[in-house]
């Protein structure tokens, strides 16, 4: 299988980044606000989404580990 160019360009820059930062997640993410915030390209913030949890709804839900499954019989 042949090496894809762009590929590993991509993969060098992204590499490079990292090293800049000691391959520290919170430094490049704080470098990529920063670029964010100064590019003068507008951007979308969105609210962030909530997990919807099934709550149990009776003792009988509780007692069957609230499975979500009918038993058989």
């Amino acid at each position: 299988m042949s090496r894809d160019a762009i590929i590993d360009e991509v993969r060098a820059i992204r590499d490079a980044i990292a090293r800049e930062h000691n391959y520290d997640v919170d430094s490049i993410f704080q470098m990529l606000r920063e670029r964010e915030a100064t590019s003068g390209r507008p951007h979308v913030t969105l609210p962030p989404r909530l997990l919807q949890v099934e709550r149990p709804t009776g003792p009988a839900d509780a007692a069957d580990g609230a499975s979500g499954r009918e038993r058989r019989g």
